[in-house]
């Protein structure tokens, strides 16, 4: 068993390891005071990131994309992780859900995503319908050519820096085990559509600068061409662009994690009391040991999924312990780092309470770490008629 990099896999962490460095680390303290990324920078960071061959670095090759398989992905995303979201987002990764474009969709939406012309957004949350995605209200009815699209959608992130929704919709319903469901169906809506309005969503503790809208479709007509799929087949499409998902934010979290623990560890070394520096009294070099330990673990669980990945043999119960544990690992890494650098910890002068705030929101999106043990769980005792 190997666990050395290629030179491939090096190649890419050397060059987004550099590109995060000295491309979206210099604007974190800014985008950090305004809450917002300017768009002149916006304009500039997507321009750097097609530059350097880093836009769209998901998708096939075939179709103009990076073409990185799901190691070198994960990789990618793991350095990506170690800048504010609010930045390292703006290095684009379309949604994997846009390959099921078909026709003319492709040339409207998926290739001009992969050539960094226009940006995609995800919308399935509602207000009353999170974990529960098969509860939600927004409905779409068909009308002739087109389907009129009624409902709200919020903390649907970067939306005001998009240009079209990936939507999803019910479209009816069925009986599952005795209960009503409804099924879902996804859509590609223009944001300027008439009859949808982006309205800015509350403000978050976690991630400045990156922000969470609310869609209000209120009649909003959709020509049936930008049916995204079969009428009824959302669900699949959604959870096939969940595992992936929950694969990046593992990774983002062991990214970000390698960060707060080598700040941890040069302020441990540089840092003196009692004569001596502070890593070496016990109390806060088993923190360090602690969080280093958790890290590793954290980072061999999500490397792990992604091979499984490209081998084809990935489950749902690898991404889900994938991400739970790298989400909780950064919390109580994030934690300890914080209680290490003592009263400076919560101040602004330095990122550590940035880490510790945005650490908290990994747990919550894309799936609780309530709803990962569910699925984990759920492998376990299936096989077993349980």
């Amino acid at each position: 068993m190997d666990f050395d990099l290629d030179d491939e896999q090096k190649a890419v962490v050397d060059t987004v390891r550099t590109f995060v460095t000295r491309e979206l680390y210099p604007h974190e303290e800014e985008v950090e005071r305004l809450g917002d990324v300017p768009a002149e920078l916006v304009r500039h960071i997507r321009k750097r990131a097609i530059d350097a061959g880093l836009h769209a670095a998901n998708m096939p090759e075939k179709l103009g994309g990076g073409g990185l398989d799901a190691v070198c992905m994960t990789l990618a995303e793991r350095e990506l992780g170690r800048a504010s979201y609010a930045l390292q987002w703006l290095v684009a990764r379309p949604s994997n859900i846009l390959q099921a474009c078909e026709g003319e969709q492709r040339e409207r939406y998926l290739l001009p995503a992969i050539r960094g012309e226009r940006y995609d957004c995800l919308a399935m949350t509602e207000p009353g319908a999170g974990s529960d995605v098969r509860s939600m209200t927004t409905r779409a009815v068909r009308d002739g050519d087109d389907y009129v699209i009624d409902g709200t959608k919020h903390f649907i992130s970067h939306a005001d820096k998009s240009d079209f929704v990936i939507l999803f919709a019910s479209t009816g319903s069925e009986e599952v085990r005795g209960r009503k469901v409804n099924l879902i169906t996804g859509f590609l809506v223009d944001l300027d559509t008439p009859g949808l309005t982006v309205v800015p969503g509350p403000d978050s503790v976690s991630h400045r600068g990156y922000h969470h809208s609310e869609l209000v479709f209120e009649g909003c007509r959709v020509p049936a061409a930008n049916r995204l799929g079969e009428e009824g087949r959302g669900f699949d499409l959604m959870g096939e662009w969940l595992g992936a998902s929950r694969l990046t934010v593992a990774a983002t979290c062991v990214g970000r994690a390698r960060r707060v623990l080598d700040m941890t560890t040069r302020w441990a070394a540089d840092r003196h009391q009692f004569g001596q520096a502070i890593g070496k009294f016990q109390g806060v070099s088993f923190q360090l040991a602690d969080m280093v330990t958790e890290l590793e673990a954290a980072e061999l669980l999500t490397l792990r999924a992604a091979w499984k990945l490209d081998q084809g043999t990935m489950t749902d119960q690898d991404a889900a312990m994938a991400k739970v544990f790298a989400s909780e690992a950064l919390g109580r890494i994030t934690d300890r780092a914080l209680q290490v650098h003592g009263g400076m910890g919560l101040m602004t002068e330095l990122p550590i309470e940035r880490f510790w705030r945005d650490a908290r929101v990994e747990r919550i999106w894309d799936g609780t770490s309530e709803v990962q043990r569910h699925i984990i769980s759920r492998s376990l005792l299936r096989p077993l008629g349980a």
